[in-house]
């Protein structure tokens, strides 16, 4: 008998080949850059505005910033301007001498006033109530001039104006003085009493 063994095939590796292995880390490889990719990508779109945050916005000098102007303050009644305007006295109250007297009054006051219209009662009928008529343009005279007044109405002047003559000449501020002011003391309005006659009234001579 042989003591010959019977010879086994051995299973050849193959050469150059890749493993399994290396194939897997590969993979793993790959699919951790597009994660990467994907968070780098999401990280920028919320920094690209989507986190709904609003950025203060800044003032520069220079700037103009918005002012409520809806209210307004008072108008100063002591600032009416009582020159750059001529009125004229128109007695429409049938009281003789009562328009000069007015005339003399807003002088007094330091209003320019021209030369008195007379008889306007026989043109436009006696009037009870006094009105303060004004060109337009010069709303602000006629208050200032209703104030000393005690706070008369004003109003446009109609066209021809309400005087016998039909004209105001140089005046472009109009008082037709009715009977509730002709021929009274108004405070502020009829000039003031001359202190140099007051002090000759006072003046006593004592006998020496």
């Amino acid at each position: 008998m042989s003591d010959e063994r019977p010879t086994g095939t051995r299973t050849a590796r193959p050469s150059g080949g890749v493993g399994v292995s290396t194939v897997l880390g590969v993979i793993v490889a790959a699919i951790a850059v597009l994660l990467g990719f994907l968070i780098l990508r999401d990280l920028d779109r919320d920094r690209s505005g989507g986190g709904g945050v609003v950025a203060p916005v800044e003032t520069l000098p220079g700037d103009s910033v918005p002012v409520d102007v809806s209210s307004t303050a008072p108008v100063d009644s002591t600032t009416l301007p009582k020159t750059g305007y001529k009125v004229l006295i128109a007695n429409a109250s049938g009281v003789t001498g009562s328009a000069g007297q007015m005339s003399t009054a807003l002088q007094a006051q330091g209003f320019i006033v021209v030369t008195p219209a007379t008889n306007a009662a026989e043109t436009v009928g006696k009037q009870t109530v006094t009105v303060v008529y004004y060109v337009p343009g010069f709303e602000t005279g006629a208050a200032a001039v209703a104030q000393v007044l005690g706070g008369v109405t004003t109003q446009v002047v109609a066209t021809p104006p309400p005087v016998e003559s039909g004209d105001l000449g140089e005046a472009t501020v109009l008082v037709m003085l009715g009977t509730d002011l002709a021929g009274k003391l108004l405070p502020g309005a009829l000039p003031t009493a001359d202190p140099n006659a007051a002090v000759e009234s006072t003046t006593t001579t004592v006998a020496g």
